[in-house]
């Protein structure tokens, strides 16, 4: 008998599995039962023969898609629609913004390995790998962050040498002018000017971003975008975009910047336009426009264009000569002079053909700054933080060699070593996440989820890699002055965590808010068909929704109890078992945001912790799985092994801590135990990496140059003479080749053929002993003055400290 009903239960589970794929799929469950009837003897035969109709009357209501449709999914129909979250006008155009790539996969709880790695970036094309090489080298050389920090402006050289580079059309198509570059090398470029001024890098990177030139380029009619984009392109005008006001930061549809459609004088013309009031704050490049973006609420009260009085968020170009605006004032954002500040507007009056798209524009706004961010969104902030974290890895890994304590470089403590390696560690999955997500963007994707994670966590990885880089320097670091290139790079970090969408709001609201919806199998599927009333979608989407938790229900705990061996999805290769574990997590975390979802209903957007742990899950997962992308599609480098897997390693752990954190915070405690059971039945068993790891990826940071100048590989490298990074690269030459000959002297005194000495000494000491050459000698007096060079620290006297910006 308990046979029967073990077999019974395992019958149930396998078609539930299966329930959205018909009749079919109860066959074998049926088989199953039927078996265990007729070796169970006459005697149990009437029994079994009543449980067997009943499983029989099962088949056909629930195997059956119209007959379960009509007499189980209308009954269920509003219970669903209470527990599923309720979308306003500008959540759905969110949702609807972009598309989803991988980040479906990791919420399906069975990524396709094999989709990812066969996934091959594009190449960039000669002439972007020739811009690289030429102009942006050219700048580089060209800028002293330094003194563009205490001029408070790039000099004026670099500003012409910009607009005639078109570094601002950058995303502009050729036809226009521009440059037409794919988001690989748009991204590099950012990166690469970034790694020498983050001034720079923003008036670079802002007109190719949300802004007038991308919003004209998808959404413009013919007319302005012929009229614009070549002279955006030549810089002729100067971009701003203002979206943030005081009454709106991160809730940029709340905005009470408005428009009112009427007619006005226009250039000494009577006609239809728009009357414009704004206030808005943070606008960077707005001190220097020609050319204001403007987003604001249009109406049109006395209907003169034909349609709905509130036409909701819209965007139009407002040339900043106008009438009625306030623009030229600045903020200082941490001391990094890039231009940033105000506009105000006062009824300005435009002609209705200002707006983006034309008249077919109004109204359109969130779409189009939705759409738009999904890409932009992706790159910018990305790359910036990318590259201030290779330049950050690259000097401090050369001050690690060069500064010695106790006859011993620093780098080879194991206090030391700790930082080296998240540095290494964090840098490389920053890295293999900007270039995996814009490859998606140069294969057609608009990865919004994908592109909130990527702005999110590699903004908060340079906080982190900057900070272990200044404790590492330790004094050095918090000495302001041309030698310390760490001290702007720390100033600028705040910046990026807060802007596009400051990093607390998008990890608790945006990426699992729109992701939950967005990357689940189903769950958008049933929203749409509950508000459409349309039970035969909802039957489908409801029971293939329910097939995909019982599915999940099954895998999550084997392989959790197996650390994912029995995963047999993933290919061959030097990080198998590291995917086999992100592919248990990913079932994990599929599991659990089923839990969350189905027990708090639509309340779970406002749970914000809750929503925050699981955006952490999914966005380490995600940076695991670019991990494993770099390292597959660089050739699998035995240098970098010991890089990607202290990466994967670390997203692991902290992807598996916030699922435990989900867990002891669900309000439905039986819930979460049951949950807890599935999916942590021994407890959390990813530590992240241990100290064998860090001391690995740490000498593979100091002692493998192939792998560091891969790791830090974009950057630019500034002449051997150059105060900062330059002396310090020439200094780590000249101490690699004093390391030999400082090894045979402590043998020597090891050994007893030397008393130990100071340095000089001990050196003489060794020269007269035999044990060094006069070439030996030379090479460790080399080494000592570039040391004593590059630990210096800048000083200045009373006059010139009382001039110091910043």
């Amino acid at each position: 008998m308990t046979a029967f009903w073990i077999v019974v239960a395992f019958t149930a589970a396998i078609g539930l599995a299966f329930a959205g794929r018909g009749r079919a799929a109860w066959v074998a469950p049926g088989a199953g039962l039927m078996f265990v009837w007729l070796l169970s003897g006459p005697a149990s035969w009437p029994f079994f023969l009543t449980v067997a109709l009943l499983f029989a009357a099962g088949i056909a209501l629930l195997g059956s898609p119209p007959r379960r449709a009509a007499f189980v999914t209308r009954r269920l129909a509003p219970f669903v629609a209470r527990m599923l979250p309720k979308l306003g006008a500008t959540e759905r155009e969110a949702l609807e913004a972009g598309t989803v790539w991988w980040d479906r996969e990791l919420f399906s709880g069975r990524p396709d390995w094999n989709e990812l790695l066969g996934f091959h970036p594009k190449p960039l094309s000669a002439p972007e790998q020739a811009f690289l090489d030429g102009p942006v080298e050219q700048l580089c050389r060209m800028l002293d962050d330094w003194a563009v920090v205490q001029r408070g402006d790039l000099p004026e050289e670099v500003w012409t040498f910009l607009k005639r580079q078109r570094f601002f059309g950058m995303i502009i198509p050729e036809e226009f002018g521009g440059l037409g570059f794919s988001a690989q090398a748009h991204s590099r470029v950012v990166e690469k000017i970034a790694s020498r001024s983050v001034t720079a890098a923003v008036t670079v990177m802002v007109p190719n971003s949300l802004g007038p030139g991308e919003l004209l380029v998808h959404y413009g009619t013919a007319e302005q975008k012929a009229y614009y984009l070549p002279r955006l392109a030549r810089g002729e005008e100067i971009p701003c975009f203002a979206l943030t006001g005081p009454e709106a930061g991160s809730d940029a549809a709340a905005t009470q910047s408005i428009g009112v459609v009427c007619r006005g004088s226009f250039e000494g013309q009577e006609l239809l336009g728009i009357r414009l009031s704004w206030r808005k704050r943070y606008i960077t490049l707005s001190s220097v426009s020609t050319l204001i973006g403007v987003a604001f609420r249009l109406s049109d009260p006395d209907r003169l264009l034909g349609g709905d009085e509130e036409l909701g968020i819209t965007c139009a170009l407002v040339p900043a000569q106008l009438p009625g605006i306030e623009i030229g004032r600045r903020h200082d954002p941490m001391g990094v002079p890039f231009h940033n500040g105000p506009t105000e507007g006062h009824d300005v009056f435009v002609p209705l053909d200002a707006v983006i798209g034309g008249r077919a524009g109004a109204g359109r706004g969130w779409t189009m700054l939705m759409q738009s961010l999904a890409v932009g969104r992706s790159i910018s902030l990305p790359s910036l933080s990318t590259g201030g974290a290779k330049l950050a890895a690259r000097l401090v890994s050369a001050y690690a060699m060069v500064r010695e304590q106790f006859d011993t470089p620093i780098g080879r403590f194991e206090g030391v070593q700790e930082p080296l390696a998240r540095i290494a560690g964090l840098t490389y999955l920053m890295d293999a996440t900007r270039a995996l997500t814009c490859a998606a963007i140069d294969a057609g994707e608009k990865p919004a989820v994908l592109s909130a994670i990527a702005k999110a966590w590699l903004t908060e990885a340079m906080r982190d890699v900057v900070a272990d880089a200044m404790d590492i320097r330790a004094g050095a670091a918090i000495q302001r002055g041309p030698r310390n290139v760490l001290a702007r790079a720390w100033a600028s970090v705040p910046i990026g965590i807060t802007v596009e969408g400051a990093n607390i709001l998008t990890r608790s609201m945006i990426i699992y808010g729109q992701g939950a919806i967005r990357c689940h199998p189903f769950a958008l599927e049933e929203i749409v068909a509950v508000e459409n009333g349309d039970i035969p979608r909802l039957d489908r989407a409801l029971f293939g929704h329910v097939g995909h938790v019982v599915r999940t229900a099954i895998r999550a705990p084997l392989l959790a109890l197996t650390r994912g061996r029995l995963e047999t999805g993933v290919p061959d290769g030097p990080l198998r078992r590291e995917l086999q574990r992100l592919s248990r997590l990913s079932a994990a975390f599929a599991l659990v945001s089923e839990g969350a979802m189905v027990t708090l209903g639509g309340a779970l957007k406002r749970r914000e912790s809750i929503t925050g742990r699981l955006a952490d899950a999914l966005a380490w997962m995600y940076l695991a799985s670019a991990a494993a992308h770099r390292f597959e599609h660089d050739g699998q480098p035995e240098g970098d092994a010991s890089f990607a897997r202290w990466g994967i390693e670390h997203a692991l752990a902290q992807a598996e801590g916030a699922l435990d954190g989900v867990l002891r915070n669900l309000p439905a405690r039986p819930v979460a135990g049951v949950l807890r059971a599935l999916v942590l039945p021994i407890g959390r068993s990813e530590p992240g990496p241990d100290d064998a790891r860090g001391s690995e990826v740490a000498r593979a940071l100091l002692d493998d140059p192939a792998a560091r100048d891969r790791l830090t590989a974009g950057i630019f490298h500034p002449p051997a003479d150059e105060l900062g990074l330059g002396r310090l690269e020439a200094a780590l030459a000249k101490a690699t080749t004093a390391l030999s000959v400082e090894a045979r002297l402590r043998a020597a005194v090891r050994d007893a053929r030397l008393e130990h000495a100071p340095g000089d000494d001990l050196a003489r000491a060794g020269l007269a002993a035999g044990v060094i050459s006069e070439v030996d000698l030379k090479a460790l007096e080399a080494a000592d003055a570039a040391r004593d060079e590059v630990i210096r620290v800048d000083d200045f006297d009373e006059v010139q400290y009382a001039g110091l910006r910043g």
